[in-house]
């Protein structure tokens, strides 16, 4: 059996995901049962902060970055066929991102860094969380030029082919992430780290918010991609169907890729930093981000109903219950998109200014967060697991069962989570507490609702420890597989495929633009006026 080119590097960069993963699952069950109430010893507000501060850049920046960066040099070297050039450059990268995590993580753990997943000023944390916040996205910079670099060598050595959807949804990703990651990146290097070192006396809070939200809605794309690119190139491909459109899957990452960066200042609606013109225009791309979403959930369930038919399945819906819900990688990209339809909803109320007023900091917040983040996204970094670990180890999968049973309790969990959540928001139940000091009458009211999300934080752990156990056995199951890869089949393939959907290089300048278009008066105004009492930075 050949062994995969890059197999240490993939298994390297999963594993730093899974293991803090846990961690970050254990926390969020103790914050929920502390919220919840139930020990009022464990009602902590240090220790509830700590946790929740962990819990949050854990999974938003840890487990994400090494799992997308893992996803990333699987999807190359397979969908290209070839090799990692200069694999030192890979460990490299991974090396730094890695200390920059034990860094921040060290800080996070010891209560010197109880700043939350958006690390927002005034809030401060000790130096080394900056520090290490940076290098986590320094690292992931040498990923995002690896995936650029395999992918133009791939094309000088393949000219005028198609490159494969996987890897072209892995380069849109790598360029969505190199221009989301510079606000934060800015805010840290240039605000928060000389602020925390006492380099400087005050810090601009309306600039630190504003850099970054430019990072803090676009990096919701950076985590979906990857799923959408397994429900694009593997999920049809499982279940025994072809992809229905390849365009209109490369349009959909594009839409993504572009119209993303610029809409985060919907999470400053009810900041005074912004003028309410400029939010206008973050309201209006965040709109129209739903496109590519329902483009994605028209392509995927199209391949879907073709490899039902092509199972058997006769009727307007026979086709459904002919798909072979069976295979971990199918069901989880069932389940995803059904999360995908309730988060969605969820988002266009928080991107209308109206009506995200009336949710703007309830619990509602954290549901659709959850719903979007860990029900839609996380679940299909499961499956992409599932699918590549065989490949990656020529070890078969443990068990299947065990996967299916897990992918359906995450499922159940994350509803009994989330869908309470929302409705306590619309009830008024503030987030970012640590416990709710209100009226008996009034937690009375919550009492349902709370003993929902505990029950679903605790089904969450159960599927969390099973989808560890599985993988850790298939590394020593006796039965091996070879690790083929073939790339998915189109049902009316492009004789030649339009350079515009065959690479970045217009693309990426219109990002530029548009970035500039987003952001450029909203963070120069903070050097040439005074914003709210402060005065003028200068240039």
């Amino acid at each position: 059996m050949e062994k995969m080119h890059g197999k240490n590097l993939i298994l390297a960069n999963m594993w730093v995901a899974f293991t803090f993963f846990m961690v970050a699952i254990l926390l969020g069950v103790f914050q929920v049962l502390s919220r919840a109430g139930y020990v009022p010893g464990l009602q902590i507000p240090e220790l509830y902060f700590g946790s929740v501060s962990t819990h949050g850049v854990i999974m938003g920046f840890v487990l994400t970055t090494f799992a997308i960066m893992g996803f990333g040099y699987f999807a190359a070297v397979n969908s290209l066929k070839m090799n990692i050039p200069h694999k030192w450059f890979g460990w490299t990268g991974f090396i730094i991102a890695l200390t920059g995590t034990l860094m921040a993580a060290s800080m996070l753990l010891s209560g010197q860094a109880s700043v939350m997943y958006t690390f927002y000023p005034p809030l401060k944390a000790h130096p080394l969380f900056y520090a290490g916040a940076a290098l986590l996205v320094v690292g992931s910079w040498f990923w995002a030029f690896h995936m650029i670099w395999m992918m133009n060598k791939w094309k000088k050595e393949n000219p005028g082919e198609t490159v494969p959807i996987l890897m072209f949804g892995t380069v849109a990703n790598a360029i969505l992430w190199l221009f989301t990651s510079l606000g934060v990146t800015l805010e840290i290097l240039f605000l928060l780290l000389p602020w925390s070192l006492g380099w400087i006396e005050t810090v601009d809070v309306g600039l630190g918010r504003t850099l970054f939200s430019w990072t803090l809605h676009a990096i919701v794309y950076f985590w979906l991609i990857p799923a959408y690119l397994v429900l694009y190139a593997i999920v049809p491909k499982e279940a025994g169907g072809k992809l229905f459109c390849d365009e209109m899957a490369r349009i959909s990452l594009i839409m993504l890729m572009v119209i993303s960066v610029p809409i985060g200042m919907h999470h400053l609606y009810m900041d005074p930093f912004q003028a309410a013109g400029w939010k206008l225009v973050h309201m209006v791309g965040t709109l129209l981000v739903a496109l590519p979403t329902l483009f994605t959930g028209f392509t995927v369930l199209a391949g879907l109903e073709i490899a039902g038919r092509l199972a058997g399945g006769r009727g307007p819906f026979g086709w459904f219950f002919a798909v072979p819900w069976g295979k971990p990688v199918v069901l989880a990209g069932m389940l995803s998109l059904l999360m995908l339809t309730f988060g969605g909803f969820g988002g266009l109320v928080n991107a209308s200014y109206s009506l995200n007023a009336l949710v703007h900091n309830t619990q509602w917040i954290t549901g659709h967060f959850h719903l979007i983040f860990a029900g839609t996204s996380i679940i299909m970094y499961f499956a992409f697991a599932y699918y590549m670990w065989p490949k990656v180890t020529g070890k078969e999968l443990f068990s299947t069962k065990i996967a299916l049973w897990q992918l359906w309790l995450w499922f159940i969990g994350m509803l009994t989570l989330t869908l309470p959540w929302h409705y306590l928001g619309m009830l008024g139940q503030p987030r970012r507490i640590s416990s709710s000091p209100y009226p008996e009458v009034v937690r009375e009211g919550w009492a349902l609702q709370e003993l929902g999300m505990f029950i679903g934080g605790v089904i969450l752990m159960v599927s969390a420890v099973l989808f560890i156990y599985n993988l850790l056995r298939t590394h020593g199951n006796t039965i091996s597989v070879a690790p083929a890869f073939n790339n998915v089949e189109c049902l009316n393939p492009a004789a030649r495929m339009p350079a515009l959907l065959n690479g970045f290089g217009f693309w990426t300048v219109l990002i530029f633009f548009y970035l500039i278009v987003g952001y450029g008066y909203p963070v120069l105004q903070f050097f040439l006026m005074e914003t709210h009492g402060v005065e003028p930075w200068g240039i």
